[in-house]
Order: C-alpha cells, then structure tokens, then sequence
C-alpha cells in the first residue's frame, strides 16, 4: 500500500478501530475488481457500518484531500472499483442489512452491501420477486449495481436496476446526506436526483440505503432453446415471439459459444448443429399460451428461421437449458478472453454484429470471436479468444486496436460503449464514441455541484 498521511491514519483508526485496514493483504482483496490491468494499490481500507462513518469519512477526505473509491461485490468488469493510485478504498462489506419491508409497498430497504442474491431470496421469503438478475448474482452488491445501473438477463421483460430503486440514501462528496425520492412512485416535484447517482460509478457520492420495488412471482416458467440458420433468423424468431408473448428473457450465443459450454459437460440441448442459439423464456400460464408457443416454434420452421429447437417440460430441464448460456463465461475464460461489453437499438443488431466480424477477422483472421448476449435489448457480448502461441502483452495490445474500430462501429450505429457494466478506467478513452462534448461537459459540471474537491472515485468515467 501507498502511505496515508498519519494525521488522516490517525482519524480514521479513531473513528473505525481494527475496520481501518493498512495490510498489503487487504490492498490486494479490496482495491480490485475483475479487470487485471491495474495493480491495485490503495493507501487504506475501511470498513464503514453506519450512515453517520461514511458521512465521517468523506469528511476527513476533504479535510485531507483523500481520495475515495467504494468497494462492493468486486465484480465489476470495467475498473471503476480500482483503487491504483494511493486511494483510500471505501468497502461496504459490514453494510449488509436488510432495514425494512412493507408488503403492502411491496418494497424492501437495504444498505448498499446486501448481495444481489441475498435480496432475491429475501424477496422470494415473501412470496414476491428481485427481477434484476445476471451470472455474479452471488457476489455482487446492491450498492454496485445501482452504482452501474446493472442489467442482466430478464431486461427484456422487467428492465435494468434503475426501474427498481424507488429511493436512495446517499452521502455526497460534500460529505451531506440527501434522502431521495422516500419511495415514492408518482413525484413530480423537479429533478429526480435519484437518477444522477444511478448509474454514476460512485462519482457523485455514496449510495448508503436503497429501497427496491419488488414484483409477483413469475409463474411456470418455460424455456426454448432454438437453433437458427443466421443471425437475421434469430432476429425474425424474437420478433415472431414477441408479437404474441410476453418473454421474460431472449438470450443469443453463436456456435463457439456453444462449443466451448459443451467442453465443459452441459448437456447438448439437441443433435442438430446450428450456426446460432437462442433462448427465450416465457411463464406458461395457461394450457394457451405452451400451444401458442409451439405453434409459433412450427411457423418459424417452415419459414426457415429454425433448424431445431427443444421446450423445457420441466424446473429440472428449464435449468439445464439456462446452463448453456449461463456457464459460456466460465467456459471461454481459459482461453484469455478480450472482452467488450457494446448495445444498439435492437434493429440494428445484425447489420452492426457484421460490420464488428468483418473488422476483426479482416485484421486477425486467427482470433475466434465468441458471441453471446442479450438480444432482446441489443445488449451483444463481445469475446476474442487469445490463440495459445500469442503472448499475453501481444494480444491486449492488439485488442487495444480491435476496442477502437469496435467502438467507431458503436458510433456509427448511434450505440454505447458500455451497456451494462459502466466505463471505470477501461472505457474512459472512448466515453466521447457514446457522449457528444457537451453532454460529457455536463456531467463534469453535475459531480462539481456533489463532489466539488473531486474527492469521489477521480479518475473513473472522466477525468476533471
């Protein structure tokens, strides 16, 4: 760890006891994220477990011109929870209650390090529903999430984590507490500032309690796994479904993906070999609405748009199938993947997926690109695989080159850099592909206004 200055050491061990944590062991588990580039090296870990020691903490940081980075579930993707640069890391491990539920609201308030999947099984004790789901569901944290406006895989259906939070705590860089929008639904009462800090990496200020809407139950829930000749057939099967059903996913991978799911013992879901998959899910809740589904499934046969295709009969069988998308990460990560995290407009999916392939295999005709994602809201998952003999150093700087024709391929068809994962450190340079200059000097001038001593994770999104 970098030093911390010893008058700020000494405030914060005095406010924080044996949770002020200077060991290198600690740098090393807290200053991180998923992303590898950046060697983590904060000055200091706290462990906040009140609302009153973070508003403590921010201000020792402006007293003592710290810089602060938080911490949650560390599973982000773009380097907005590194702490490389002598910061003092901001962990919310210790907030990690449940603080209320009303049943008549159906709402339930938490502190920022309750675990995405605590919540949904809390929800589930009471009979209601979490929506926002995605593969780090057990580790990741609300406080992350909302600091990303994670998505996942039912955003077709109950969108991303900002339609969720109905209030936020949170404690501004001044160090200030504001209580936003006290979980109401209807408040038309000026600027939403819940919204500026959802999805503000942390910039703006902490997130210290959120409450979350929660849904019903999804009943009979059904999945199909199906088989298509192309991409523009994929897109022809989500628009048939779509015209008669309401889904609660639409997932897409290509061949390598299920290639490499196989590698690693999921079941193949039938014999036929197919170009690309799709899954969609559905509740079934009626004897209806399981024959419409078929019917729609023999339609896009004769037209074409399916080769294959096989429906879950049951819990046990909707599972396994959800195995062949879920477990594609897992599978492709030995084979060091570049990954890129990029949306459009869902009409405009087929024709930006070419123009990327092209690109790419065009410049490196030995990389194998690995598609999946959520198609249904033009969510895509980039992955380039690192061929074995290819040096590790080489291949980055080379999907240094890839990052920026992709993303010149983003601007072209009016997307964004980062649909679901943030910007952080990763995508910084290339925030203006998504972000006209005066909407990027706009959002310079809101962290002035909530963080005017830049002392809330600097050096993520934008630098000022």
């Amino acid at each position: 760890m970098t030093s911390l200055a010893h008058a700020a050491l000494d405030q914060l061990s005095a406010l924080l006891g044996k949770r002020c944590l200077t060991d290198p062991d600690s740098a090393q588990r807290y200053g991180v994220d998923w992303t590898k580039v950046w060697a983590p090296a904060p000055s200091a870990v706290v462990l906040p477990e009140t609302t009153e020691e973070v508003q403590q903490i921010v201000e020792i940081a402006n007293e003592h011109g710290l810089h602060l980075v938080p911490s949650g579930g560390r599973t982000g993707l773009s380097a907005g929870a590194v702490a490389a640069n002598g910061e003092l890391v901001v962990a919310f491990d210790r907030m990690n209650r449940v603080l209320d539920f009303n049943e008549y609201d159906r709402s339930v308030t938490v502190q920022p390090g309750v675990v995405t999947q605590q919540l949904q099984e809390f929800a589930d004790s009471k009979e209601l529903f979490y929506p926002v789901d995605f593969a780090s569901a057990g580790s990741s944290q609300i406080g992350g999430n909302i600091n990303t406006n994670a998505g996942g895989i039912k955003v077709i259906r109950y969108g991303m984590t900002r339609d969720w939070i109905t209030g936020l705590k949170v404690v501004t860089g001044r160090g200030e507490l504001l209580d936003l929008n006290k979980g109401l639904i209807k408040n038309a009462t000026g600027y939403d500032f819940r919204h500026l800090f959802i999805g503000s990496e942390g910039t703006l200020g902490f997130v210290v309690e959120a409450t979350v809407k929660l849904a019903r139950r999804p009943k009979d829930l059904t999945a199909l796994v199906l088989g298509a000749p192309g991409f523009r057939e994929v897109m022809k099967v989500l628009h048939a479904f779509q015209k008669d059903i309401d889904l609660t996913a639409f997932e897409f991978f290509s061949d390598k993906a299920m290639a490499h799911v196989l590698e690693h013992g999921v079941a193949k879901p039938f014999d036929s070999e197919c170009p690309f998959y799709c899954l969609l899910e559905f509740e079934q809740l009626s004897e209806h609405t399981g024959e419409r589904a078929m019917e729609i499934f023999e339609h896009c046969v004769e037209q074409g748009w399916v080769l294959d295709g096989v429906m879950s009969q049951s819990l046990g069988q909707l599972e396994q199938l959800w195995q062949l998308r879920e477990r594609i990460s897992e599978s492709i990560a030995p084979h060091t993947p570049y990954k890129n995290d990029i949306s459009v407009t869902v009409s405009k999916v087929p024709d930006f997926v070419e123009d990327v392939d092209k690109v790419v295999q065009d410049a490196y005709p030995d990389f194998e690109i690995v598609w999946f994602g959520h198609i249904g809201d033009g969510n895509m998952h980039l992955n380039i695989l690192k061929p074995a003999d290819l040096p590790k150093e080489d291949f980055f700087r080379q999907c240094g080159d890839v990052s920026k024709w992709v993303f010149e391929i983003v601007q072209k068809y009016d997307g964004s850099i980062s649909a679901e994962h943030g910007v952080g450190m990763t995508k910084k340079p290339y925030l203006s592909y998504s972000r006209s200059e005066e909407e990027i000097a706009y959002m310079k001038a809101v962290k002035a206004v909530f963080d005017p001593n830049n002392v809330m994770n600097p050096g993520k999104l934008f630098d000022v």
